[in-house]
């Protein structure tokens, strides 16, 4: 588990992430990226680099305390203040017709749990929301990243923004 600020002396934490954590990375840590600039191209590229949370400094003990946590878990915790704008500026530029399409169908359980994480619930809240136990919402969110190609919860919420299966 790594908690970085954008800014730091020597490697940023975008670079720092990216090696820790990127798309090459064979055996990814769990990041989560801090910052006092709430800019979008810092939140794009946090999460481009691999990040599983992205928390504005000003967001409390309580939230980085939950954004560590959710990351350890394999969770992801983008600030509140960011997400709604994140997740609809990705739904606006994305073309559903040229996103990768899911290797098989998904079932009518793994369409519950993807809205859900698309709303931007943890495993607990779907669990609770869905009246299922918690290592079945974690097979299922298993699946999803399998099926859609996804790294962690924020691609596959992204996934469904962009593809209409949940509102923006």
């Amino acid at each position: 588990m790594c908690l970085f600020d954008i800014r730091m002396p020597g490697v940023d934490g975008i670079e720092a992430t990216r090696a820790l954590a990127g798309p090459d990375v064979a055996d990814p840590l769990a990041v989560v990226v801090i910052t006092t600039f709430d800019l979008d191209e810092y939140v794009y590229a946090a999460l481009k680099a691999g990040a599983r949370g992205f928390l504005l400094k000003n967001a409390g003990a309580e939230m980085l305390s939950q954004a560590v946590h959710a990351a350890a878990e394999g969770d992801a915790l983008i600030a509140p203040s960011v997400t709604a704008r994140l997740l609809g500026t990705f739904a606006r530029t994305g073309r559903a017709s040229s996103l990768p399409q899911p290797v098989e169908a998904l079932t009518h359980r793994e369409e519950e749990i993807l809205a859900a994480v698309a709303r931007g619930r943890t495993n607990g809240e779907i669990s609770a929301e869905l009246h299922i136990s918690l290592s079945t919402v974690k097979t299922h969110v298993a699946s999803l990243m399998a099926k859609l190609g996804a790294r962690n919860r924020v691609e596959i919420a992204i996934w469904a923004h962009q593809t209409g299966r949940v509102g923006s």
